[in-house]
């Protein structure tokens, strides 16, 4: 396992067992794929297995969460977009899709938040950078669902609080392309995320290239992060049991100092070996290994120092900084107790915002089961957001988001150029003027309707 160079190339780390292991693991090559040739009119579709194997290929082809007339509709539906970016081409059934929108999944990401406030608060430059990273790490559980969220309606809101001292707020600032921006803060560390996700369909699976840019600023050391996140692919969306990996090199940069964290998700391999493992180390800015760092993005993640062959100093331990909460068992969608958290009223603020994702009716009905209900009120919604733009674009205007603006700078990542939105601080002006008022709040929250509109008839204030 090497650092990077300037240039994004390999740069020699001194080898050493560990990034030995990490080379070793790359050649033992992926998951078995099978051909689904034998069903008529899928031709050519793959279906790859995690668990290895090659019998019974058209029985584990037909495993899966679809009925056959659905995946023949699907199939009709998608199989002339192989090759495009899907992410908001095309109108998708209810039945592939979880009861939570797009920015309440970047929620998830604060989970585990301490792990920056135990960040904010080393004095160990390195072991500052190892606690952010397994931050960074920790969100790849809930990634492994294999349900897709909702894509947010333009102008929609996601608020969070009561949670770790934080407040979050996320609002969809684009439609086409779909992009989302969101901002969290509590004493210890102010994060800032501009996210536009690009996708490319194969048929089977779906490639996920995560174009954005994350900023992470530790208040008591001023330093500031940046995250490059691996791609995913999702795999067997229409045949077989889906799953998902994440395979690639996760990066992570301290801007200040120039200390970086580079992190290799392993490819699933043969029997699922490698699945979940991820190796990698923190490196000083000079590019010495300073600490290694291991585990899997399922269970746990440890660190121990290292020295400049990468190898683990004498006389130190492996010290585990994350593990995965308790989780529910058999639950429909695969959520955590977190996540069932996001979606409650729980984690709500007082005198929520009508935009805000909870509120969305197609969601709801999705939560509580009334499939035909959710359909329908996801139709309902993509209509009332194409009336929108007509009635918009009728009066010569453009969508302006309510509580980020739109910036002059133009991020690089790895997959093309990213518009940058930053936080204007309305918010919390907001915020603070509802929290200082002495009116109670009576409202049933549950009552409130869904309502991101700017334009028209149902112009939201």
């Amino acid at each position: 396992m090497g650092s990077k160079d300037q240039n994004g190339g390999a740069a020699s780390s001194g080898g050493g067992f560990f990034s030995s292991f990490a080379a070793g693991m790359r050649s033992w090559g992926t998951a078995v794929h099978k051909s689904v040739n034998g069903l008529l009119g899928y031709e050519g579709l793959e279906v790859i297995n995690p668990d290895g194997g090659t019998d019974d290929a058209e029985e584990e082809a037909l495993r899966g969460r679809w009925k056959q007339e659905d995946r023949d509709s699907y199939w009709k539906m998608m199989h002339k977009y192989i090759g495009s970016d899907v992410t908001s081409l095309v109108t998708l059934p209810v039945i592939i899709f979880e009861p939570m929108t797009m920015l309440q999944k970047m929620a998830e990401l604060m989970e585990y938040c301490e792990l920056l406030d135990k960040a904010d608060e080393s004095e160990d430059p390195y072991m500052r950078m190892a606690y952010a990273s397994a931050w960074a790490v920790s969100v790849y559980f809930a990634y492994q669902r294999t349900w897709k969220p909702f894509n947010p309606i333009l102008g929609e809101t996601y608020e969070m609080v009561n949670h770790q001292g934080i407040t979050f707020l996320a609002e969809q600032v684009s439609h086409h392309p779909p992009m989302g921006v969101a901002h969290c803060e509590n004493e210890h560390f102010t994060y800032d995320i501009t996210s536009k996700l690009k996708t490319k369909f194969l048929g089977n699976s779906l490639e996920i290239y995560p174009v954005g840019r994350t900023r992470v600023t530790l208040k008591k050391s001023g330093v500031v992060l940046d995250l490059v996140p691996p791609p995913t692919k999702v795999n067997n969306l229409i045949f077989g049991r889906t799953w998902v990996d994440s395979p690639g090199e996760m990066v992570m940069t301290n801007l200040t100092t120039g200390d970086k964290v580079v992190l290799y998700f392993q490819p699933c391999g043969w029997f699922g070996a490698g699945r979940y493992e991820i190796d990698g180390y923190v490196y000083s800015a000079e590019e010495e290994p300073k600490i290694m760092i291991t585990g899997k993005w399922n269970t746990s993640m440890s660190c121990q120092p290292c020295d400049q062959e990468g190898e683990p100093l004498p006389g130190t331990e492996l010290k585990e900084i994350w593990r995965i909460a308790p989780t529910p068992k058999n639950d429909k969608y695969q959520y955590t107790h977190f996540a069932h958290k996001i979606n409650s009223f729980d984690t709500a603020p007082k005198k929520l915002l009508p935009s805000d994702s909870r509120l969305r009716p197609d969601r709801y009905a999705l939560e509580k089961g009334d499939m035909s209900k959710s359909g329908a009120e996801k139709s309902r919604l993509e209509e009332q957001q194409r009336a929108e733009k007509r009635a918009r674009e009728a009066k010569g205007e453009q969508f302006t988001p309510r509580w980020f603006n739109l910036t002059d700078v133009v991020g690089s990542t790895p997959w093309g150029g990213l518009e940058i939105y930053e936080y204007n601080g309305k918010y919390t002006e907001h915020r603070a003027a509802i929290d200082s008022s002495n009116v109670a709040d009576e409202t049933d929250i549950t009552s409130i309707e869904f309502n991101p509109w700017q334009y028209g008839s149902s112009s939201s204030q």
